[in-house]
């Protein structure tokens, strides 16, 4: 599965921001091949120089969907008003997205009792 990523950096007028979001997603979700979409809001710092307020992610089953995505008419239009929203002030990339279950990630827990102790 494929992503795109949006990292939207802190805006000085976030509420102008929020204001023109529901006209980007009418674009961004006729996208064709979208198949899931996620969106985060950066609430603490941990680490790193750049502060990120807004984090929105579009699931799709290839790269090539992607991409065919963010060519077509409505992946145009949302492109164009997210300039125009964040005036350049954010970052896109692609991501080979990976997932897995608590499941199946308990079965390769590894035990304290079973980790080799670093002061010996």
């Amino acid at each position: 599965m494929y992503k795109l990523v949006i990292l939207i950096e802190s805006l000085d007028d976030f509420n102008a921001f929020e204001e023109t979001w529901p006209q980007f997603l009418h674009y961004a979700e006729s996208m064709p091949g979208l198949l899931r979409e996620t969106t985060s809001r950066v609430d603490t710092l941990i680490f790193g120089e750049q502060t990120y307020a807004f984090m929105h992610e579009f699931y799709f089953e290839t790269r090539e969907q992607a991409q065919q995505a963010m060519s077509s008419e409505p992946g145009q239009n949302a492109g164009i008003l997210l300039q125009s929203m964040t005036r350049g002030r954010m970052t896109l990339f692609f991501a080979d997205h990976k997932e897995d279950d608590i499941e199946n990630i308990r079965k390769y827990r590894v035990d304290k009792e079973d980790k080799p102790n670093a002061d010996h």
